[in-house]
């Protein structure tokens, strides 16, 4: 497969907008994994090869399972996962999807019982953001597996 062009190239202020809004997510108190774990859910309903190379590998590197990552696009059926887990997975589908043009009540309850208002905020803005990267990465074909995680603190 070959990227149709580089977006970040073609126009560095999309990018660096991006990286914006990504700086925010990491920065705003949401556990790493769980992040991820939702990035690697919305890139999975999106079909975004790059992203679901990504994050998978930086989840790895941070000692996340390879059950778990198996696991992920069946999670209702998977007992791996914590509630916070389930919530924030029910909310992402529910968010990324917009089925019937909303999100349904008794997803916003489950999502509403494991965070607080700012937390689903930061969440929702977590899955704007990564269906963000998809909607680039899969509309310009950019290429997966080239991706490296960074090396894991060992003070974490």
């Amino acid at each position: 497969m070959e990227a149709r062009m580089s977006y970040a190239k073609a126009a560095p202020g999309v990018f660096k907008a991006m990286l914006g809004l990504g700086a925010y997510v990491n920065e705003c108190g949401l556990e790493e994994n769980l992040l991820d774990l939702v990035r690697v859910r919305a890139s999975q309903i999106n079909g975004c090869a790059y992203c679901l190379d990504m994050h998978s590998k930086d989840l790895r590197a941070r000692g996340e399972s390879e059950q778990r990552l198996y696991l992920l696009d069946a999670w209702r059926e998977a007992p791996f996962y914590t509630d916070r887990e389930r919530a924030a997975l029910a909310w992402t589908e529910a968010v990324t999807l917009l089925e019937h043009k909303h999100v349904p009540d008794e997803v916003y309850e489950q999502a509403r019982q494991q965070f607080s208002e700012k937390e689903l905020a930061d969440l929702t803005l977590a899955i704007v953001e990564i269906n963000g990267w998809n909607r680039l990465n899969v509309s310009f074909q950019t290429v997966a597996g080239g991706y490296q995680p960074k090396q894991q603190s060992a003070h974490k």
